[in-house]
């Protein structure tokens, strides 16, 4: 491991994730529909329904999850409220929610807040929902592209200008790269998304990229911004040469091209396994069950078979404190979560918890106290 610093597409998937997010109240799935591991699952249910508010980066895995809750705690509900991770744990420090979903772990300000909310337990920061970020292009002709981290950064920086450049001909041997010009697109609002990107690049190039935070900044005069995970991925689908960065599940079900990643040992595909690797890998900076993770070992991991570009979402739950009945309704609900199947997680865009780093997040689930 080496550590360093469409429209009409699109509207199909809005149709998706509209359907997707109707399953997530859905009452007229049964427990025999579930996937194996959880139609099996034992699960204590509470007395209590769940609140929860946060991250919009994960809300359509809340649909998933809130669905089989209710399948396997009949009459009770995890209502989720995507309002930003920012809102998620201010509502949860106030103690308004039951736990809040972010994109960031907490801050010292922030634990020390939630720890008062807690009735003076610390607060854990799970990492539930996984999400792969996509390098997504529109090159005529190619339909198999490899891109390195390094020129990744060259091209947001304004020195790769045409995609016959020959850095990334290198990298696309026998591909005949088209002489037209790279047309970037980022993110023009404030972003998570642009954060963990960002933070990919500086790691992964050992600094050669220089930005950091929600706010992306490429160099002066290169590429477009836009508004939106919508707006950059549409943006590229109606634009020859167009590249640009966005959740895997909108150059996914858009159709669009989507870049291997080689970090120095051979090209790797994003899909499940690739960005599983990655998660499973993942060193934790927290102590104890709190499982705030070192992105650095997400990523800047440059092993083979691993697709490093994966943003974590945590659920930020008090470790004591609940009533009884919350505790046990809390627990229910993401141990449901932690179980929940590939096949609708892939579909919203996220990747499922693999086995050993389930185990640890289960772990800290079965740890909060009743």
């Amino acid at each position: 491991m080496h550590i360093g610093r469409h429209k009409a597409v699109l509207g199909a998937l809005v149709v998706g994730v509209l359907a997707l997010s109707a399953c997530g109240t859905d009452q007229n799935v049964t427990n025999a529909e579930l996937n194996p591991e959880l139609r099996n699952l034992k699960v204590a249910c509470g007395d209590a329904s769940v609140v929860a508010e946060g991250s919009s980066a994960q809300k359509n895995a809340m649909d998933v999850f809130a669905r089989d809750f209710g399948v396997k705690c009949p009459g009770k509900k995890l209502n989720y409220t995507a309002s930003g991770s920012g809102k998620g744990i201010s509502a949860f420090t106030a103690g308004q929610v039951d736990f809040a979903g972010s994109d960031e772990a907490l801050t010292a300000e922030e634990a020390e807040a939630a720890r008062q909310r807690c009735s003076d337990n610390p607060a854990w920061n799970i990492p539930m929902v996984f999400g792969p970020l996509a390098i997504t292009y529109n090159i005529p002709g190619v339909s198999d592209l490899v891109l390195s981290p390094e020129v990744i950064s060259k091209i947001y920086q304004g020195e790769i200008k045409r995609w016959n450049d020959p850095e990334i001909q290198r990298l696309n041997s026998g591909t005949d790269l088209p002489d037209i010009p790279v047309v970037p697109f980022y993110r023009s609002d404030e972003s998570g998304t642009s954060a963990n990107f960002q933070e990919y690049l500086s790691t992964a190039t050992d600094g050669l990229w220089k930005g950091e935070g929600k706010t992306f900044r490429p160099k002066s005069g290169v590429g477009q911004g836009r508004s939106g995970t919508d707006g950059v991925t549409s943006s590229v689908e109606q634009t020859e040469g167009g590249i640009t960065y966005a959740a895997w599940a909108f150059p996914k079900n858009a159709g669009l091209g989507i870049a291997s990643i080689d970090s120095g040992n051979g090209p790797v595909e994003l899909n499940s396994e690739s960005a599983g690797k990655a998660i499973e890998s993942a060193e934790i900076a927290g102590e104890g069950n709190d499982l705030k993770l070192n992105l650095e070992s997400i990523y800047g991991n440059d092993a083979p078979g691993v697709y490093p570009i994966v943003l974590a979402t945590y659920e930020v739950v008090c470790s004591g404190g609940y009533d009884p009945q919350t505790a046990k309704s809390v627990k229910a609900a993401l141990k449901v979560a932690a179980h929940a199947g590939q096949e609708n997680l892939e579909q919203a865009g996220y990747v499922p918890l693999p086995p050993k780093f389930k185990s640890k997040v289960l772990g800290a689930v079965r740890a909060i106290e009743e």
